[in-house]
């Protein structure tokens, strides 16, 4: 059954010290339009991303003079993105194996810009590897190790690396309005929850 792909919307990307509120709009309008229009199609020119945001080519040029400046902001507003949807997932909450189990489903409702994470788009290193957000996935691994939650037997590299995996297949559904949202969701839990529970959990 054909499914709606609309997800919560990610938080605002930081403005620039001393930008005025009506500049950090047209700044997040921007980079908000710069998401849907890569996620449909990874080499959309600045002039889409203008269009799509109602402004001209003049001023997206006076905030993003290149396409690297609005391919870097994106990066730097997916590291935010992230960092809520870790806070949202509460991960120092409950057991590591319920803590990735709500992160997964919160990393889905990034919607396209996980699109846009998966693609190669942004250079993983100017997301994936802030030191907060990693962190964070780290420590929770640790405490399934220690809670018993976790099998204790993959790194932790292999069970991130499982979930993102298992994100790619769930988002890449949703997306493409194969399956009912709430049947993914269901069976990216499921996945999750046989590929990195332990034997005892």
């Amino acid at each position: 059954m054909a499914n709606s792909t609309r997800v919560r919307r990610a938080p605002a990307a930081a403005s620039s010290p001393g930008e005025s509120g009506a500049r950090a709009r047209t700044r997040q309008a921007i980079l908000d339009a710069a998401v849907r229009a890569l996620a449909a199609d990874p080499a959309a020119s600045l002039g889409t991303v203008a269009e799509l945001a109602d402004v001209g080519r003049t001023t997206l040029h006076r905030y993003f003079p290149e396409r690297a400046d609005l391919l870097d902001a994106v990066a730097r507003h997916a590291v935010t993105a992230i960092g809520a949807a870790h806070a949202r997932a509460r991960l120092d909450e409950g057991t590591a194996l319920e803590a990735l189990l709500r992160v997964a489903q919160e990393y889905l409702e990034l919607g396209d810009l996980l699109t846009i994470l998966f693609t190669g788009l942004l250079p993983e290193e100017a997301w994936a590897n802030d030191v907060t957000n990693a962190d964070a996935l780290v420590a929770v691994c640790a405490r399934g190790r220690t809670d018993g939650t976790l099998d204790a037997r993959m790194p932790d590299d292999w069970s991130l690396g499982m979930m993102w995996s298992a994100l790619y297949l769930a988002w890449s559904t949703v997306r493409a309005g194969d399956a009912d949202r709430h049947a993914v969701v269901g069976n990216l839990l499921l996945t999750l929850r046989k590929a990195l529970g332990s034997t005892l959990d």
